[in-house]
């Protein structure tokens, strides 16, 4: 059993529900009335420009020169020539405004429709005849007739229907009328006098008790304070007696007493035990939801790449079996190690596994995301990828020979900056490489569905192949966007210092675009033509610290020796390949991205004929420096130590490729 306190507490709930429903249609029903002329404008109508409340919105007539005007669904004007209240019902009696004159002759454009009001009667419907009709029905309007044509209007119980005219004959219009027409008669004397539409007031229990209670609440109390309190309390007893005499309403608030005690018995224990419960769980939850957050991301973009063509999921436990148990190790590096694996115990593979201290979870879906779906001969091939809690691996193609920067780069230097040990990669073999990359870079550009800017191009990640076909690899770094892209946003500059574009350091020197790698790949095309590091400090000389700059300023003095100016120091020993390189990577390493050519030029520039390539400008670490100038420069761009992905190949003799 409910509560005493319960038990008390349901009447009063349920009669302040109550008066507040009774008080809204006391809001709606007892409005002080509007006028206009003689006629009384009260609920359920409105007066346009009423205030909102103020009777029904959709029963809203109009004032036009103190006359009361009700335009219908077809917006036809009417005239509001009476207004009938009663207790059940309210009629209307209606008049088209074009009858107002009793000289007009015209008729409503549409006949008369109302989505507000019922119309039961007669109606006069007008007919145009080329020829004469020889009907009873059929009365000749004569005002409306002409030389060509006669106007019939035909009065009966429905409006006129289009089945019934005669073959000469067209419907015009009809217009609500209340007598039949009789001989002699004049049809707009008849519709003048209007006729009759009704507002059916369909009341609730809830209004029939508020009337009754206002009733009897009009003969009691006084003027005094006391007195008003004493008679709301009155009335609201009133009303609530007088609805629950109603036997629907009194079962549902017999069910609603036990329903109500439950329910603040329910609400007490929801206070003072659930709501602590809730707080914590949810402090828990959210600790939790943080911790998962990385994981969570990369689990929910693989399981969108298993919706599509995508490389192979492993198993950690096939990882393992793959690289027994991790035997062979080719190299290391800050995301982690790569080893030495077979699939299906044949085919050789690298096995990148991710766990270092700059792996971040975003690197692993770039990788997945960009090498999963391409398929290039100068572009690394991902086969398949792990994902197991924590542990992540890739699996990519093998590279026998490793990465490039194992045959460019040389500690010792000759006065040339070239190498002075023996070379091991022919002229012509670097310059299918140089030629390689840059359709790689070329491809990511232009040749996919979306823009994928590479932002990590350097000598490290270009790997070789068995016949030394170079492929672009690691992209950890890289971003995609759509094609028609002109301005790439980013956070925070990405990269290896020495191959980093000058926007990507300060938005002065211009916008980050794809030119961000067209500049990376200069400096990387610099280093193969020279066949070392773009920065020296062991170099013989100071000039030839940084490669760029000198070999700038021997091409400049070539191209003025061969234009028979007189010029020093020229160094002849330049072949044609190390000068093609050159020019080419100057192109691209200039300091305004504008400058620079896309890939598609460069690779062009390099499968073109060295004539056709223009000297490029100055660029700007090639004008006069102070020396504090000239060690920063020196500084920005030296090199960070790393270490190769896919291992090497033991053939030392590759002079002759």
């Amino acid at each position: 059993m409910a509560s005493l306190s319960t038990l008390l507490s349901v009447p009063l709930v349920v009669l302040l529900l109550l008066l507040c429903h009774a008080s809204l249609l006391l809001g709606k029903s007892h409005r002080p009335p509007s006028s206009c002329g003689d006629i009384d404008i009260r609920y359920p109508f409105r007066l346009c420009g009423d205030p909102d409340g103020c009777g029904n919105d959709s029963s809203e007539l109009g004032c036009e020169g103190n006359r009361t005007v009700y335009s219908d669904s077809h917006s036809e004007k009417y005239l509001v020539t009476e207004i009938s209240y009663t207790t059940h019902a309210t009629t209307l009696r209606l008049m088209y405004s074009g009858f107002l004159s009793n000289t007009n002759c015209l008729l409503p454009n549409h006949s008369f429709k109302s989505n507000t009001f019922y119309r039961y009667g007669l109606w006069a419907s007008f007919i145009d005849c080329s020829q004469k009709v020889e009907s009873q029905e059929y009365v000749a309007v004569p005002c409306l007739s002409g030389s060509s044509s006669t106007t019939y209007v035909v009065v009966n119980r429905y409006s006129y229907q289009l089945s019934y005219l005669q073959n000469s004959c067209s419907f015009l219009t009809s217009v609500p009328v209340e007598n039949l027409l009789s001989p002699g008669d004049d049809i707009f004397k008849l519709l003048r006098k209007g006729f009759v539409v009704e507002w059916q007031l369909k009341r609730s229990v809830l209004e029939e008790c508020w009337e009754d209670s206002k009733y009897a609440l009009a003969n009691l109390g006084g003027l005094s304070l006391l007195y008003k309190i004493v008679d709301v309390i009155f009335f609201g007893f009133l009303f609530l007696s007088c609805a629950c005499n109603n036997q629907a309403l009194a079962d549902v608030l017999g069910i609603l007493d036990p329903i109500l005690g439950y329910l603040i018995l329910a609400s007490l224990v929801a206070r003072l035990i659930l709501a602590p419960l809730c707080a914590y769980g949810f402090l828990l939850l959210n600790c939790w939801r943080r911790s998962r957050a990385p994981e969570d991301a990369v689990e929910k973009f693989l399981r969108n790449q298993q919706q599509s063509l995508s490389p192979t999921r492993y198993a950690y436990s096939d990882i393992v079996a793959m690289t027994g148990h991790f035997r062979e190790r080719l190299g290391q590096g800050g995301f982690g190690a790569v080893f030495k694996g077979h699939i299906m115990g044949t085919y050789p593979v690298a096995v990148k596994l991710l766990g270092g201290s700059n792996f971040h979870g975003q690197d692993f879906i770039n990788e997945v995301d960009t090498i999963g779906r391409i398929h290039h001969l100068n572009v690394v091939r991902l086969l398949g990828f792990c994902s197991e809690g924590s542990k992540r691996a890739l699996v990519y193609e093998f590279m026998p020979n490793g990465s490039l920067d194992r045959y460019i780069f040389s500690s010792k230097s000759n006065r040339n900056g070239a190498c002075s040990s023996r070379r091991r990669l022919s002229s012509r073999k670097l310059n299918e490489i140089a030629l390689g990359v840059a359709r790689g870079i070329n491809y990511l550009h232009t040749g996919c569905h979306m823009q994928i800017l590479h932002f990590d191009i350097k000598p490290h990640n270009v790997l070789l192949d068995h016949n030394f076909t170079p492929k672009v690899s690691d992209f950890g770094l890289a971003k995609l966007c759509p094609k028609d892209c002109s301005l790439v946003s980013m956070s925070a500059a990405r990269g290896t210092i020495g191959y980093i574009a000058p926007e990507l350091i300060s938005r002065s020197f211009g916008i980050i675009s794809y030119k961000s790698d067209v500049y990376s790949f200069g400096m990387l095309l610099l280093e193969i033509a020279g066949r070392r590091r773009n920065v020296d400090h062991k170099a013989e000389n100071s000039s030839q610290i940084y490669y760029p700059s000198w070999i700038y300023v021997q091409l400049v003095q070539l191209q003025d020796f061969r234009a028979g100016a007189e010029a020093d120091d020229i160094n002849l020993e330049i072949d044609e390949i190390e000068r093609k390189l050159s020019m080419v990577g100057l192109w691209c390493i200039q300091i305004k991205s504008c400058d620079r050519p896309s890939m598609s030029e460069v690779v062009e520039m390099l499968e073109g004929d060295i004539n056709n390539i223009h000297m490029p400008p100055k660029p700007f670490f090639s004008s006069g420096q102070s020396q504090s100038q000239s060690n920063l420069v020196k500084l920005s761009y030296a090199q960070s130590s790393s270490v190769g992905l896919h291992g090497i190949s033991e053939n030392d003799d590759l002079s002759e490729l």
